[in-house]
């Protein structure tokens, strides 16, 4: 199961692609920033996706938004009903 996740943000730049997944870490962390927030949500939902088996991965390009995917194998166990 792939789920997409569409936004039409800023955008992220690729150096900071993966660093957004890490806690604290915002694109913009000036302190007159327009955006609110600690920074922890995509650490959490990354270890959270993780913890069902699954990845989350994201895609962006600058002044464009981001495409974030959680992607969930299915599992079958022998003698399920």
């Amino acid at each position: 199961v792939h789920l997409r996740v569409v936004d039409d943000g800023v955008g992220v730049p690729p150096d900071m692609l993966e660093a957004i997944f890490d806690p604290f870490v915002q694109v913009d962390s000036s302190p007159t920033r327009s955006a609110e927030g600690t920074g922890l949500g995509l650490a959490i939902s990354r270890s959270l996706v993780a913890g069902f088996g699954g990845a989350l991965s994201a895609e962006s390009m600058e002044g464009a938004g981001s495409v974030f995917t959680v992607s969930l194998r299915r599992v079958v166990t022998a003698g399920a009903d």
